[in-house]
């Protein structure tokens, strides 16, 4: 076998292997993203994340503030049902 012909098999092998790799593609997938529904945020939540955009507050420090701000909010709106 020449040098060539060995350079031709080894294209077409390639050929064969990376339209097989291109031609699987998950049926479920769009499927999944079509199940998702929306997520709906509280207005604490949107106040919150609005407080900590104005604060520049980003990664774990916005994560803390955003939990115990939503907590704060939370605390006097139950508050006044205990009476």
């Amino acid at each position: 076998m020449t040098l060539s012909s060995r350079v031709a098999a080894t294209a077409i092998a390639s050929l064969f292997l990376m339209g097989s790799a291109f031609a699987q593609t998950p049926a479920a997938a769009p499927a999944a993203k079509m199940d998702k529904k929306p997520v709906v945020h509280t207005a604490a939540s949107l106040e919150c994340s609005k407080e900590a955009d104005a604060k520049g507050l980003h990664g774990k420090e916005r994560k803390k503030f955003r939990s115990e701000c939503k907590k704060g909010a939370a605390a006097p709106a139950a508050a006044p049902a205990a009476k």
